[in-house]
């Protein structure tokens, strides 16, 4: 069954495994101490932290382990904010931030902080002129991912960091998506991973901290990982995300061209075999392994059962696959469609074949979907007068864009349909749709009769 989610946790790396299986056996003891199996322990350890600060490119004292990527992020964004507390308390961080930033964001809001979101263009980037116009002088942190963990796309951490660099404010960079792949470029103060988004186990992450760098750790001290990370290493879980970091390392020039030509044959071809879908990222700047494309009257949900149906595990970020029913804060940063949202990040290995028969099987299941909902097979004109209303109100998205697309050839070049609906989605995805289908998205307005009022104006 191929597995399309390596994103969200990649397949554990059989380096991993192995080292994972003998530093069970030689690394169960505690590596403080000075008796003999404490002293195998501590050569494990230390071995471990030299690996992974190698290729994350700094000195192994400035590298500490964490229970989990998410812990590295929080640890690294307050006890930076807290080093710098006398300068101010300003963050600074990108609208596509990974969820672990912006939950870190809200809590330091709660605390009387305050936050600066640089919003990002519509392929998913920040402009660099941008983030230093946020940066003021009672800014403590920025933090900016070095690539985008839904899209793909990949962030000019080099140019933010030097316009930190000036500002003399400390960039902390999210590399959890691609670390694998290459040493984060750009003079950065603070970097966070996960390992078991390069094929190591669960429950290990980084954080790396440089030299110079003002930075109190939060919380009760404790003297393991220089106080950073308390509690007693998981050793083994350690030194098998080390291992497994250097050897995919070692593969990933020669696989990031393999997978490479495989994400851009998905990215032509999906357009190519599938009516109405949005690819959405970068398409030059990005991850080698990753794709996200958006379809049109679609249930995002559904559409995701039906590929796992066919065999394939994907991921979405439509507001239908959440429990929110909101869409994803990265689609919706972008101004992109984000109904029927489908990623596609392809693990290491990852055969042509599976690909093939991916782009074999994604048009019948799209069509299977849309005729189940009773998507429009094109918008043709038709005959009218005067303005429209639609009232899609207690119907979750696409539904209130199929309507809207059901009845837009009813109305003459230039009058108006206007859909009501309370679905937060249809904020996004209604001005979408315009922009796919050469509509004029005119504006929105709360409704008397509840939910907004979405107006759009028939150009073509």
């Amino acid at each position: 069954m191929p597995y399309f989610d390596a994103a969200s946790s990649a397949p554990l790396h059989p380096v991993a495994r192995q080292a994972l299986l003998a530093s069970l056996d030689e690394g169960w003891a505690d590596p403080a101490r000075l008796y003999r199996e404490g002293r195998r322990a501590r050569l494990l350890l230390d071995a471990a932290r030299e690996a992974a600060a190698e290729a994350v490119g700094c000195r192994p004292d400035e590298l500490v382990f964490t229970p989990s990527g998410t812990r590295a992020v929080h640890s690294g964004i307050s006890g930076a904010l807290a080093g710098r507390r006398r300068v101010g308390t300003r963050l600074v961080f990108s609208a596509v931030e990974h969820s672990s930033v912006l939950h870190a964001a809200e809590a330091h809001a709660a605390a009387g902080g305050s936050l600066a979101e640089v919003p990002v263009d519509r392929s998913g980037a920040v402009e660099a002129a941008a983030f230093a116009a946020a940066l003021d002088a009672g800014t403590a942190l920025a933090c900016l991912q070095s690539a985008n963990h839904e899209v793909g796309t990949v962030q000019p951490v080099a140019e933010v960091a030097e316009a930190c660099r000036a500002a003399g404010v400390p960039l902390l960079v999210d590399a959890a998506q691609s670390l694998a792949w290459g040493p984060v470029e750009g003079d950065w103060s603070l970097l966070a991973a996960s390992a078991h988004k390069w094929g190591g186990p669960a429950g290990v992450g980084l954080l790396a901290v440089r030299k110079g760098v003002r930075f109190a750790p939060q919380g009760p001290a404790d003297e393991r990982e220089s106080g950073r990370a308390p509690g007693f290493e998981n050793l083994p879980g350690i030194v098998a995300a080390a291992a497994s970091l250097r050897a995919v390392r070692a593969e990933a020039e020669a696989e990031s061209v393999r997978l490479r030509a495989l994400v851009d044959r998905i990215r032509a071809r999906v357009p190519e075999l599938v009516p109405d879908v949005e690819v959405v990222g970068d398409p030059v700047r990005r991850l080698p392994h990753l794709v996200t494309f958006s379809c049109l009257y679609v249930d995002g949900e559904t559409l995701l059962h039906e590929l796992d149906r066919e065999g394939f595990s994907v991921s979405s970020g439509s507001s239908c696959t959440s429990s929110t029913l909101t869409p994803s804060h990265v689609l919706r940063a972008m101004g992109v469609l984000s109904e029927g949202n489908v990623r596609v990040s392809l693990p290491t290995g990852t055969p042509e074949e599976d690909v093939d028969r991916f782009l074999e099987v994604l048009p019948g299941v799209v069509a299977q979907v849309r005729e189940r909902l009773g998507a429009p097979e094109a918008v043709t004109g038709a005959d009218g007068s005067g303005a429209l209303v639609v009232d899609a109100r207690g119907k979750r998205c696409p539904i209130p864009v199929i309507e809207l697309a059901k009845v837009i050839g009813d109305v003459p070049v230039g009058d108006t349909v206007t859909v009501l609906a309370d679905d937060e989605a249809a904020r996004l995805d209604i001005p979408a749709w315009c922009e796919m289908r050469g509509q004029e998205y005119v504006g929105e307005e709360p409704s008397p009769e509840g939910g907004t009022a979405y107006v759009v104006r028939r150009v073509a």
